[in-house]
């Protein structure tokens, strides 16, 4: 985040590169990026004769080049956008002459979504030299919650753990969909608002109690009346709780128990460090390890992976429901 404010702030000073290659398996700071230099740099008076949106399926490199060649008409720069430009890999190398000597005048940007130039390459010497390439990264999911916290802060809202945990497992890793669903929060909730798990419920239709979050929680804690309840409303919900999520989840939980277990320095701190979770969840860690102890912890990770073999069709001619069932069995048994 901290790249993209340099780069957005750059921008609102008018210090302008002549190349943007914004490149990088997430593609939510691509759009962004290239979205504030579309609305941005040129006034509505000079987009019309100086703004260009390509599709990369629809031109080749050396047309793109031409077009970046031309001047700006009564205007001081021409705007440029190549979106889907990964569609152009096998023949980006072209882009290299003109990349060792832009025209200043001419502001083109590559949207080049779920891949990344080779640094060895000439061509991305050539950009980096003369523009500017920003990679987006994938978050891990022991990250999103700390950027749902940021983007709200930047909004002056709050969020509660549980309700940021609820959002990363019902929504995953997509930035672009999180960010949808926390602009629906901050269109209905006041400004200030600390925003709870009955938000998340009454405004994205994500249930506060029969969630994999909840699910874990009831499993950590061997709550049986808990933990079957939760996964029969999964069994009513199928497509709202993917067995593939949860046996994820899960197992993403019990393999964390097992870091935990070997652990020396189990202070609440140092947990949260090693694990890549919020300090906030580190008890139902301390709790889960009371109940499953490392060799069980062993086990219920075997339970997880047999589980996931089956639920893709191998060796097994159950519904998903029996197999979660069978599954949560196992477990707390």
């Amino acid at each position: 985040m901290n790249d993209v404010k340099l780069i957005v702030d750059d921008i609102k000073q008018g210090k302008l590169k002549p190349i943007y290659f914004l490149m990088g398996e997430e593609p939510y700071y691509i759009d962004k990026i290239s979205d504030f230099i579309q609305e941005t740099v040129l006034d509505e008076s000079e987009k019309g004769f100086n703004q260009i949106v390509m599709y990369s399926r629809d031109v080749s490199v050396d047309e793109i080049v031409s077009s970046a060649k031309r001047f700006p008409m009564m205007a001081e720069h021409q705007v440029i956008i190549v979106k889907e430009a990964q569609d152009l890999t096998r023949t980006i190398d072209k882009l290299e002459v003109y990349a060792t000597n832009p025209q200043p005048s001419t502001i083109l940007v590559f949207n080049y979504k779920y891949k990344k130039l080779d640094k060895r390459k000439k061509v991305y010497k050539a950009i980096a030299k003369n523009g500017l390439i920003f990679e987006s990264k994938k978050l891990y999911e022991n990250q999103v919650g700390d950027w749902i916290t940021k983007v709200l802060r930047g909004k002056k809202y709050s969020i509660e753990p549980k309700a940021s945990q609820m959002l990363v497992e019902f929504l995953g890793t997509d930035l672009s969909k999180i960010s949808n669903e926390l602009d629906k929060l901050t269109s209905v909730l006041k400004e200030g608002t600390i925003i709870s798990p009955n938000h998340i419920e009454e405004n994205i239709g994500i249930s506060k109690d029969f969630n994999n979050f909840e699910l874990r929680k009831a499993v950590g804690n061997k709550d049986v009346v808990k933990a079957n309840r939760i996964i029969n409303y999964f069994s009513q919900n199928p497509k709202n709780n993917p067995l593939v999520m949860t046996i994820s989840l899960l197992n993403s939980f019990f393999t964390q128990l097992l870091m935990y277990h070997g652990l020396k320095d189990k202070s609440k701190a140092s947990v949260a460090r090693t694990l890549g979770i919020n300090p906030y969840f580190v008890d139902d860690y301390v709790s889960a390890a009371r109940n499953y102890p490392m060799r069980k912890v062993s086990q219920v990770i075997g339970f997880l992976r047999d589980a996931d073999v089956r639920s893709k069709g191998v060796g097994a001619n159950q519904s998903q429901a029996d197999i979660l069932k069978e599954l949560i069995f196992k477990i707390l048994h």
